[in-house]
């Protein structure tokens, strides 16, 4: 689940997932991407911010380890959002993710899942929606990110 919410995406995470499953634009995805633990602010700084241009544009860095790419997610990578009525609760779930091969270099501190509402969209375009913990140091293995098994996101 995730360790905080970006206050921009608070009450449209299950929305903004949804757009990208339903194709609404059809150019529509969640990213995941790595920060960097060298110079990177803290939660209550990040949550502050409303795009991923400014997630950036402060101390923070995305990781620029060889063997890293941004990931991208679209309408078949997600389940249907499904209502859980029983428990009265939207869980979101992505796939785990696998980067293949990444290089020493940067230290691993986060990733975010952001929106994406087209495929040439600027980071300042891009909505981050979920920030998630991930401490590790990359070595020429791949890296594997192990959603949690509820899900990235809660509603609740």
């Amino acid at each position: 689940m995730a360790e905080f919410q970006f206050n921009v995406a608070k009450g449209r995470c299950a929305e903004l997932y949804n757009r990208v499953k339903t194709g609404d634009p059809s150019t529509a995805a969640l990213l995941v991407v790595a920060l960097a633990a060298t110079g990177l602010e803290s939660d209550a700084v990040l949550k502050d911010y409303d795009t991923l241009a400014l997630v950036l544009a402060g101390a923070t860095d995305e990781v620029t380890n060889t063997g890293y790419a941004r990931k991208v997610l679209v309408a078949a990578d997600l389940a249907p959002l499904t209502p859980d009525d029983v428990n009265d609760r939207v869980d979101l779930d992505i796939p785990d993710q696998t980067w293949n091969n990444v290089q020493a270099g940067s230290a691993w501190a986060k990733v975010l899942i952001c929106y994406r509402p087209a495929t040439a969209s600027p980071d300042s375009a891009i909505i981050p929606m979920t920030c998630h913990d991930f401490t590790i140091t990359p070595d020429g293995s791949n890296v594997i990110l192990q959603i949690d098994p509820a899900g990235f996101f809660r509603a609740a």
